[in-house]
């Protein structure tokens, strides 16, 4: 298949293709006389595999680094724990900061509990202050 054919089929914008190809995390598409690049199944599975990847926020390092483990399928996979578990942390990590954030929007939310005026919206006055004191 030719690469907009591939792009179409994994969901990504043909100029992703030619991203990861050239970043070495595709392997190489054959090139017909006319200079097309032709793509197969080993392709599409690939960068299904990449797609995935990037759904669990890894970065490309990390996937390249797993693309080369599951290159050399006798290794250890102590690694790919260890990147998992790397991962892991920075997600937790992520909903740390997060749950953090909630507590600040409720706390802000709870200074005005009713329709008012906005000079005594206690949510725009209590932004308004914390600016202040940035200065």
């Amino acid at each position: 298949m030719r690469i907009g054919e591939l792009a179409r089929a994994c969901g990504v914008d043909v100029e992703t293709v030619r991203y990861y190809e050239k970043q070495g995390l595709l392997p190489a598409a054959h090139r017909t006389p006319n200079g097309y690049r032709l793509f197969g199944p080993q392709h599409a599975e690939r960068l299904a595999f990449i797609r995935h990847c990037r759904a669990l926020d890894m970065p490309l390092a990390e996937i390249r680094h797993l693309i080369e483990v599951a290159d050399h399928p006798d290794a250890d996979c102590g690694d790919v724990n260890a990147l998992i578990d790397t991962q892991l942390d920075k997600v937790r990590e992520r909903i740390k900061a997060m749950q953090a954030l909630e507590h600040q929007l409720v706390a802000l939310r709870s200074r005005c509990d009713s329709q008012r005026a906005v000079e005594a919206c206690g949510i725009l006055n209590e932004l308004m202050a914390v600016s202040r004191t940035v200065r």
